[in-house]
Parts: structure tokens; C-alpha cells; sequence
């Protein structure tokens, strides 16, 4: 695959939102808590896939050392989100067809089986409600990025219905990499209001306890949105 040459060099980036995120590092920096940072600025679109992460940039706004940032990329490599390449350096990847094909089959085993696995009602869906406002609010103000944004959360607690820890660090990989892919939608209103009313729509579902229902209505959902990503990633990233 190909990327813009422009898109591939990090050093326009503003990292001043990195700066920040110092103060979540507390007073130990392991590579771990670097690494889950990185991971949600990637969900978040901060990273674009072919950029190139600077060490001395990124280390410096962090205020970490190169050494325990080298791990948090090996760990994110590790994770599929980067992709070292020799005497290159490190670069946030770029999906292919076959990655969207398995992130969603991945996505329909776990949401699905999440809404299918719940009980009785009233299910725990603060998680849902609080992902939801957060798109609305996004779409109001015109932030689509944002909205994609809270698309993500809003998914990561469908997943969280589960209660399980081990299914919450899978989807937050998952969706991270899937965040990868975002970006190929020319308009991005056009793609994401639809799903920010059908995101409402499952939440309505589930609050009138209607699991079962939820699940159907997300199996459609997960096809239509793979759907609509492969039938445009192709324009944007043809094989090479």
C-alpha cells in the first residue's frame, strides 16, 4: 500500500495534547502506561497510519526515557497498531482489506456475544449512555473526529457488558486498530450520523430490555459499517 508523503513524516504532528497526558504517568513512566496512552491517542486519530513516530519528540512530551518509549512501541507493535521497520524507524501501520475483514469478525464474536450473554434487566449500560452523549455532543459542535472518538467508547462498553477484563483489553486493541481505518471516509458526517442514531437506537433496545433484539439490530450494523469501510478503503490505499 501506498501513503501521502506528507502523511508519512511526524514532524507537523502537535504533540501538545501528549504533554498533557504527563500528569496520567504519575511518577513511575513503565513502558505499559506509556504504551496505553499511545494506544488511545491512536483511537483518537492523533496518529495517522504511515506517520512516522519521532522518539526524541514523543519522549520529550511525555517526559519519559527513550529506553522505556522503545517498549511501549515494542508493545504496540506487538499489538498491531506499529510496525518497526529497519533503519527506518517506527511507523503507525496501514490497514489492508484483510485486517477490516478480521477486526469485524473479531467485533461480531465479542459485542455480540456480549449483548447475548446478559441476564436479566435492567442491564449496566452508564458505560453506553456516556459514550452516546459524548457522540452527540461531538456531532453537535461539527467534531466528527470526536464523534469517531466516542464511537469507539461507545463499542468498547457494548464489549464491556461482558465483565470481563480479559474481552476489555482484547476490544480496546482491537478498536485502537480499527481506529486505523477511520480515517479513508471522505465525509466523515456522512458516515458516522447514521451510526450515532443507530447507537441510540441499541441503547433503546437494551433500556427496554430487549437484549435479544440488540443483538440482531448490532449484527446489521457491524456488516453495514465493514461494508461501507472496505468499499472505501480500496480508493484510498490501492495495492501496490
Amino acid at each position: 500500500m501506498t501513503v501521502d508523503s506528507t502523511a508519512a513524516t511526524g514532524s507537523g504532528l502537535d504533540l501538545s495534547e501528549l504533554v498533557a497526558d504527563r500528569a496520567l504517568l504519575g511518577r513511575t513512566s513503565t513502558a505499559e502506561r506509556v504504551a496505553a496512552i499511545l494506544r488511545e491517542r491512536v483511537a483518537q486519530g492523533l496518529f495517522r497510519p504511515g506517520v512516522r513516530l519521532s522518539e526524541e519528540r514523543i519522549s520529550g512530551a511525555l517526559g519519559v526515557s527513550r529506553n522505556t518509549l522503545r517498549e511501549a512501541f515494542r508493545l504496540l507493535t506487538h499489538e498491531r497498531l506499529l510496525v518497526h521497520r529497519l533503519n527506518r524507524g517506527t511507523f503507525v501501520r496501514v490497514l489492508e482489506v484483510a485486517d477490516l475483514v478480521d477486526i469485524y469478525r473479531v467485533r461480531r464474536l465479542v459485542e455480540c456475544a456480549a449483548l447475548r450473554g446478559l441476564g436479566q434487566p435492567p442491564f449496566p449500560l452508564d458505560g453506553l449512555r456516556v459514550a452516546l452523549r459524548e457522540g452527540e455532543e461531538s456531532a453537535a459542535r461539527g467534531d466528527w473526529a470526536g464523534c469517531a472518538t466516542a464511537n469507539i467508547h461507545f463499542h468498547q462498553a457494548v464489549a464491556g457488558l461482558a465483565q470481563s477484563v480479559r474481552t476489555d483489553d482484547l476490544m480496546r486493541g482491537v478498536l485502537a486498530e480499527l481506529r486505523l481505518a477511520f480515517h479513508v471516509m471522505d465525509d466523515p458526517q456522512r458516515f458516522y450520523e447514521p451510526y450515532l442514531t443507530r447507537n441510540r437506537e441499541l441503547l433503546g433496545a437494551l433500556e427496554g430490555g430487549d437484549a435479544l433484539g440488540a443483538e440482531r439490530m448490532l449484527g446489521f450494523y457491524l456488516e453495514d459499517s465493514r461494508r461501507q469501510l472496505i468499499e472505501a478503503y480500496p480508493e484510498q490505499y490501492p495495492a501496490r
